[in-house]
C-alpha cells in the first residue's frame, strides 16, 4: 500500500497486486525421484522401450515402483526427447 502522505495511483497499485497475484502462483519445482535414472531411461526410450519396458526395469533393477503414466509424463517434459518420435 503507498504511504499516505502519497497521492494515491490505482495503476501502481494495480501493478503491485498483479505482481503479487504471479509470485504467488508461480509453482515451484519438486525432484522427481526419476530424475536420478534420467540418462539411463532416455537412452532406453530411444532404444525403443516403451513406457510400460521402462516401469518394470525401475521396480526390478532399482526398487522404484511408479506408475506407467508417471514416466510418460515424465519423459514428456524433458527437452532432450522432445525432438524424438517413436514411429
Amino acid at each position: 500500500m503507498t504511504k499516505n502522505h502519497e497521492t494515491f495511483n490505482a495503476q501502481i497499485e494495480v501493478e503491485q497486486i498483479r505482481a503479487r497475484r504471479t509470485e504467488a502462483r508461480r509453482k515451484l519445482y519438486r525432484k522427481s525421484r526419476l530424475d536420478k535414472y534420467r540418462a539411463e531411461l532416455v537412452a532406453m526410450k530411444r532404444a525403443g522401450a516403451s513406457c510400460a519396458d521402462l516401469v518394470e526395469w525401475l521396480r526390478l533393477l532399482h526398487r522404484c515402483k511408479v506408475n506407467r503414466s508417471s514416466v510418460d509424463r515424465y519423459l514428456k517434459k524433458l527437452p532432450e526427447l522432445s525432438l524424438f518420435k517413436v514411429d
